[in-house]
C-alpha cells in the first residue's frame, strides 16, 4: 500500500495564523505541524519510499524542509507541484497516474494534510485494501456529536469490510445533524483508499477530461475542471464503499476545533496562554505576548506580528468572509506572514517604513540565494550567526559572526551558507522601492524565474 498526501490548501479558515503562503497544514499543533503528523502516519503505512505529496509550486521546498526536520527524506520525484489548484480530483488523479507509472497496479491511501487522525485508525485503513480492489473506498468517522460543520455519509447495504454508500449529504443544521447521528450516519472524512484499476476505470467513465489530462505526465491541467473527488467521481459512481473508522478525528475547520485539539483547557473551559479572570470558554493564541481576559466568555483572540482577530466562537465560521474582504481590498496580510519561507531558508521583516526595511535572513546549511541584483535598493548584511559566503560582482569571500558587507544598487550579488549550522544575517535595505519584485535573477539553484 502507498499513500498520497494532499497539501495544496490556501489557508483561509484559520487566518491570521494561516496565510496563502503558509497555510494551515504547516502550522504547529503541539510539537509538530499538521503536515508532519500526516507524513509520519503515511510513512507508517507505506514507508518513506511510498509517500507521494501533491502541493503547489510555492510550497514544494517547504514540504521537503518539514520532512527533513523529522529526520526523514521525501524523494523529490514524489513531490508533485501543481501549476495551479484545481481541487482534489485533478490532484488525486495526477498522484494516482504517477504511482501507476512507477509501480504499475497499486493501492493508495489518500490523506488531507491538515487533519488530525488518531493512529488507532490505521489498522482499519490497512484492512480495507481487499475492498479497494473492487470499489472506490471512502472512510467515514463514527460521530461523537451532532456536528454541523461536517458533511455526512449514509451507509447502505453491508459489504465484506464496509458498506455501500447510500448517499452523501451536505453540512446539516443542528436538528438534522441530531437525526443523522441517531440514524447511524458517518462524518465524511475526506480520506480514501483507491486502487489504480478501479480509480481509472471510474475516472474515464465519469470525468473523461480529467482522465485525458493525466494520460501522459506531467499532466495537462489546462482542460481539467476544478472539481472535488466527491462531486466529480464518488457521487456519480455506483462502485463506492464506506468503511467506518472509530477513531479520534478532526478537520480543524475553525478555531473552536483547534482549541479542542490543543487540549490545554482550564477549569473554566479557557484554552491558550493567558491570564483569565471571570472568563469562560475562551481561546487565546498570542505567541510571545502576555494577554489578559476579564469578564468575557466564548471569545477567540488570535494575535500575530501583523494581524489581530477577535471573534465570538459562534462566528469563527465567518473568517473566510473576513479574508475575502481583505483580499478584495488588496491587503497582502491574507497572503504573507512577516516571516516568509523560501527554498533556501526564510526571512522575517523586523521593521519597515518607506525609506528602509530591516530583515532577519536565515539560510539553511548548504544552500544559497539566487545570483541577483536590485535596481532600487542597496543592502547592508551583518552576520549574527554562522558563516556567510558572499559574492559581489564576481568576487567571493567569507564573513564570520560580527562581520558585515555592503551591496550597492545594481551590483550582482549572492548570499550562501557553506557551513553546517544555520546562517543568520541582519539585512538593512535602503532605497526608494523595497518590494520583493525588485529582483533580477541570473542564476538560481531552485529553478525560479
Amino acid at each position: 500500500m502507498q499513500c498520497i498526501i494532499l497539501a495544496g490548501g490556501s489557508g483561509t479558515r484559520l487566518w491570521p495564523l494561516s496565510r496563502e503562503q503558509y497555510p494551515k497544514q504547516f502550522l504547529p499543533v503541539g510539537d509538530r505541524s499538521l503536515f508532519q503528523r500526516t507524513w509520519l502516519r503515511a510513512r507508517t503505512i507505506a514507508g518513506a519510499g511510498g509517500v507521494w505529496v501533491v502541493t503547489n509550486r510555492a510550497h514544494r521546498y517547504l514540504i521537503r524542509d518539514q520532512v527533513e526536520a523529522l529526520g526523514g527524506r521525501c524523494d523529490d520525484t514524489h513531490i508533485l507541484a501543481e501549476p495551479e489548484g484545481r481541487n482534489t480530483l485533478p490532484a488525486i488523479a495526477w498522484a494516482m497516474a504517477a504511482l501507476r507509472e512507477a509501480d504499475g497496479e497499486a493501492t493508495a491511501a489518500v490523506f488531507p494534510s491538515d487533519h488530525l487522525l488518531a493512529d488507532s485508525a490505521l489498522p482499519a485503513i490497512r484492512a480495507a485494501e481487499p475492498l479497494a480492489r473492487e470499489r472506490l473506498v471512502t472512510f467515514g468517522i463514527t460521530p461523537v456529536s451532532p456536528h454541523t460543520g461536517y458533511g455526512y455519509i449514509r451507509p447502505g447495504a453491508p459489504l465484506d469490510g464496509g458498506f455501500e454508500v447510500d448517499a452523501f449529504v451536505e453540512k446539516p443544521d443542528r436538528a438534522t445533524a441530531e437525526g443523522y447521528v441517531r440514524d447511524g450516519y458517518l462524518w465524511n472524512s475526506g480520506m480514501f483508499l483507491l486502487s489504480t484499476g478501479v480509480f481509472f476505470e471510474e475516472l474515464a467513465r465519469h470525468q473523461p477530461e480529467v482522465a485525458s489530462g493525466v494520460a501522459s505526465l506531467p499532466p495537462d491541467y489546462g482542460p481539467m475542471p476544478s472539481i472535488s473527488i466527491d462531486y466529480g467521481l464518488l457521487e456519480h459512481s455506483d462502485r463506492v464503499a464506506v468503511v467506518p473508522l472509530h477513531a479520534e478525528w478532526s478537520d480543524l475547520g475553525d478555531f473552536t476545533a483547534l482549541a479542542e485539539a490543543e487540549k490545554r483547557v482550564d477549569v473554566d473551559g479557557n484554552a491558550g496562554e493567558a491570564v483569565f479572570i471571570d472568563a469562560h470558554g475562551n481561546y487565546v493564541r498570542a505567541d510571545g505576548k502576555r494577554v489578559g481576559l476579564i469578564g468575557v466568555d466564548d471569545l477567540v483572540v488570535v494575535d500575530t506580528d501583523d494581524a489581530l482577530l477577535v471573534a465570538a466562537k459562534t462566528g469563527t465560521g465567518r473568517v473566510r468572509e473576513l479574508v475575502a474582504r481583505l483580499k478584495d481590498a488588496g491587503d497582502p496580510v491574507v497572503v504573507h506572514h512577516r516571516e516568509e519561507h523560501r527554498p533556501w531558508g526564510s526571512y522575517k521583516v523586523l521593521e519597515a517604513n518607506g525609506a528602509y526595511k530591516i530583515k532577519r535572513v536565515t539560510v539553511r546549511p548548504g544552500r544559497r540565494l539566487s545570483l541577483q541584483l536590485h535596481h532600487h535598493r542597496s543592502e547592508h548584511w551583518i552576520v549574527v550567526s554562522g558563516t556567510a559566503e558572499v559574492e559581489i560582482d564576481g568576487a567571493v569571500r567569507l564573513l564570520a559572526k560580527g562581520e558585515s558587507t555592503f551591496v550597492k544598487t545594481g551590483q550582482r550579488h549572492r548570499l550562501g551558507n557553506p557551513g553546517r549550522i544555520p546562517l543568520e544575517v541582519i539585512e538593512v535595505q535602503i532605497g526608494e522601492y523595497l518590494e520583493e519584485d525588485d529582483i533580477v535573477r541570473f542564476e538560481d539553484e531552485f529553478g525560479r524565474a
